[in-house]
């Protein structure tokens, strides 16, 4: 993190928010004690509410006191308070920041939202709130490097933020972790890291992304993308895309896959039955009155299994008044599972309904833990279903997908930012999977290559 801030000169002023006992701003200061980076002065400011490790902290920067005008001062404070203040009273400049910042979620009526709100920042989490208030803090073109999930690439509730952070400073540098357990094996991660260098009011350019297996960094590689390749110009949401290599997927990249859910004519939804809340009308095995409920389980790569005699979650649901509104009819669908496990091979696990596997029913209930496309909650022509289900099964994709979502939840937000074939070419893609006795991934992406040429 310490060697991603380019060479400067003259004045620096640091922040370290979140400092611990001093392991971020130590690596900075050892940076400069080499000669590597060349100041006049060196101030820092770090904050660090748990005042049981200021002892140790200070330990830490005073080994560095050798260094040309150097100072220091250890803030006990509440960081946000101190920082909305600061911010009112414009009374910082950073030069540089260097922060791993907590995570912790943050209500929309608590005391750290209504505090960010007064210097319109409005964000879901404290790692955001941190790196909002220290762009908000930093001198035009100071530079900034902190260590965060990458939860805030996607999604709709770090919209703001994303939006925030793109006004007011320039992405130069994206390190990802390409593991999870290995970089953070102390720790139950369920989301990738990222380390990212921010340079405030920075002009937009092209992107260093660099990745490595572990914190080793023993197997580090870097390559620049353009901009536009980290943000598309199109995207509303402001997604944030981390190519993993330079190795682009043939399929994801070609020009005929340009199309958005609307162009194809489809919806895609969270499944509405939350079983908890209709805990009443459910049933273990399907009976009289009831129609069959699906969860994951029920999906495999090339079959509808129901019912499953001794699933521990309920395979009907009854059929009235109470649960109509939430049941569709029995078609053919595309289904996708939200959660993954940790290290999962794939995101993405995309399975088709298929009707003849629920006998007589007339209707079908999906459970929240998939996502559903479907036609204005009709079923979709058995073609179009099958070609959905295909194309995203790809390794290409889900590659793809990868880029821009760092945690083990495929939410209905995340599958509309996806680019699809034509309709038309997933209805012929369908159709030539409908003749194959069995389907091989090479065959897969060289049939989808054949059409979007």
């Amino acid at each position: 993190m310490a060697g991603l801030f380019p060479d400067s000169s003259g004045e620096c002023r640091m922040l370290d928010a979140g400092a611990g006992i001093g392991a971020l701003s130590s690596a900075f200061l050892e940076r400069c004690s080499t000669g590597n980076l060349n100041f006049k002065s060196i101030r820092i400011k770090a904050f660090e509410i748990d005042d049981t490790i200021h002892k140790e902290l200070q330990t830490s920067l005073l080994q560095y006191t050798a260094l040309p005008q150097f100072s220091y001062e250890i803030i006990g404070s509440d960081f946000i308070e101190s920082a909305v203040n600061a911010i009112q009273f414009r009374e910082y400049d950073f030069t540089h920041a260097i922060l791993n910042p907590p995570y912790k979620k943050i209500s929309s009526h608590s005391r750290e939202r209504l505090l960010l709100r007064d210097v319109e920042i409005e964000t879901v989490n404290l790692y955001s709130a941190f790196v909002a208030l220290t762009i908000a803090l930093a001198a035009p073109g100071g530079q900034i490097v902190a260590i965060i999930p990458r939860s805030f690439c996607n999604g709709p509730y770090y919209r703001p933020f994303r939006d925030f952070m793109l006004e007011y400073a320039a992405i130069r540098h994206i390190h990802l972790f390409d593991s999870r357990s290995k970089a953070f094996r102390d720790d139950s991660v369920l989301q990738e890291n990222i380390i990212i260098r921010l340079e405030r009011d920075g002009l937009v350019g092209p992107v260093t992304v660099s990745t490595s297996t572990d914190d080793t960094f023993s197997d580090l590689t870097t390559n620049e993308y353009p901009f536009d390749r980290i943000v598309f110009p199109d995207d509303r949401e402001h997604f944030i895309h981390v190519p993993a290599s330079r190795e682009n997927g043939a399929i994801t990249f070609s020009p005929a896959i340009c199309h958005n859910l609307s162009d194809l004519g489809i919806q895609v939804s969270t499944g509405p039955v939350v079983d908890f809340r209709l805990k009443e009308h459910l049933r273990s095995m399907p009976e009289s009155g009831t129609v069959p409920l699906l969860y994951p389980a029920h999906f495999s790569a090339i079959k509808n299994t129901w019912p499953i005699a001794g699933m521990k979650k309920p395979n009907a649901i009854l059929r009235n008044s109470d649960t109509e509104k939430w049941l569709y009819q029995n078609a053919y669908y595309c289904v996708v599972r939200r959660f993954s496990s940790k290290e999962e091979k794939r995101r993405i696990v995309a399975s088709v309904v298929d009707p003849c596997a629920f006998g007589d029913a007339t209707m079908l209930g999906f459970e929240n833990h998939l996502n559903l496309f479907h036609d204005n909650k009709r079923g979709l022509p058995e073609a179009l279903a099958r070609g959905l289900a295909v194309y995203l099964n790809t390794s290409t994709v889900d590659e793809h997908f990868r880029r821009f979502n760092g945690h083990t939840q495929v939410n209905a937000t995340d599958l509309r930012q996806i680019r699809y074939p034509s309709r038309d070419i997933l209805v012929a893609l369908g159709k030539w999977v409908m003749q194959q006795k069995e389907l091989a991934e090479s065959a897969i992406e060289a049939k989808i290559r054949t059409l979007t040429e």
